[in-house]
């Protein structure tokens, strides 16, 4: 086995410290010759903390440490060749700039180890977030994923059903079949996004009328809602703009509201006598519209209504906490935003509201 290669600084960083070693033995000499013709109430020793401040910048420690005690050796002999002035006076100079050099050195060698180590906190500390997020984009693929594989069982097992039918119900097949490729393109396409998300990309904005892609979840949603005997109200403004926005992630945070506000109400014991999700869009200002979808489940609490949208954090037994999380950053890369509070007529349930660009004239 070959012997490992040692660690060689580049020319141009060795060519550095020579001069910058150069420049401060000349000072140090320079200090040295000024400290020793004067008399000694000049205490030009102290100047050297500042060759150690630039020392402990460039040098290794043990350089920093040598240079330090020839600054005092320095100091020393200078005062012994001082030829003129106060003895007394020239012997506490000489000690306050003993003291100060050994301060600095000492200082900046704990100051150059602080260093070290916060590098290496934040060297670890970035290791972390790496697997952290590693983690955090399983969980949302997962969960993500998890919607369409889930209506694609439901639309398999309707299929099934169809086909033992007597006699067997080849329309309804199709419909199925066809139900199963939209949602495994659909399933396909999340993946897409959430490793584009992963890589920082940008959303792939597009023109799209808001009404046809929330109906396009809704229709997908369909088979849940009508199991549960949930009513759905659309009162969508005439003649709004298009979006400008990823229309699949729009769906899918669209999607991942609809699912929520099913689970709220079923959550709701004894069940709403006539339960229903009102969907309303409208437009706000020149350059932006806001969706709404206002459930009648159980509403949301003061401390539910603080960490809705944090990470890993949820009210269900069998949830990951990150749908919304999801949800909010799809919205926010778009520059829109995502919020809940309680229904504003005063029943019980909550009201999920999502503002988004709408498409100007020059959009394309």
């Amino acid at each position: 086995m070959p012997a490992p290669t040692p660690f060689r600084l580049h020319p141009s960083t060795r060519a550095r410290r020579t001069v910058i070693a150069l420049v401060l033995l000349l000072v140090m000499a320079t200090i040295f010759v000024v400290d020793t013709v004067t008399e000694y109430a000049v205490a030009a020793p102290v100047f050297h903390t500042a060759v150690i401040l630039v020392a402990v910048r460039w040098f290794s420690p043990r350089t920093v440490i040598a240079m330090a005690l020839g600054c005092i050796a320095l100091t020393v002999l200078s005062f012994w060749l001082t030829p003129t002035g106060n003895y007394r006076v020239g012997l506490v100079n000489t000690g306050i700039s003993t003291l100060a050099i050994a301060i600095t050195a000492y200082l900046g060698l704990k100051m150059v180890a602080a260093q070290a180590a916060a590098h290496a906190a934040q060297a670890q500390l970035l290791q972390i977030t790496r697997a952290t997020s590693l983690g955090a984009l399983t969980a949302s693929i997962a969960h993500e994923v998890n919607q369409p594989l889930a209506a694609i069982v439901t639309s398999s097992q309707a299929g099934q059903r169809w086909l033992n039918h007597q006699p067997p119900q080849h329309e309804k097949v199709q419909q199925a079949l066809q139900r199963i490729l939209s949602d495994a393109e659909r399933a396909s396409n999340v993946i897409t996004r959430i490793r584009g998300m992963a890589r920082g990309e940008a959303p792939q904005r597009q023109r799209f009328v808001l009404e046809a892609a929330v109906r396009e979840m809704v229709q997908l949603s369909h088979n849940a809602l009508e199991q549960r005997g949930i009513a759905l109200h659309w009162d969508f403004a005439p003649n709004l703009p298009p979006a400008w926005a990823d229309r699949i992630q729009i769906q899918q945070v669209v999607g991942n509201l609809l699912l929520n506000a099913i689970d709220a109400i079923n959550e709701v014991h004894p069940s709403p006598a006539a339960p229903e999700i009102i969907l309303t869009a409208r437009r706000l200002g020149d350059d932006q519209l806001q969706l709404t979808l206002t459930d009648c489940g159980l509403g949301l609490s003061a401390a539910t209504q603080s960490h809705l949208f944090d990470a890993f954090w949820t009210t269900k037994e069998q949830g990951m906490g990150l749908g919304l999380t999801i949800c909010r950053g799809m919205v926010e890369a778009h520059g829109g935003r995502i919020w809940a509070e309680p229904r504003s007529d005063g029943q019980r349930g909550t009201q999920f509201h999502i503002s988004l660009p709408a498409a100007q004239e020059h959009t394309v």
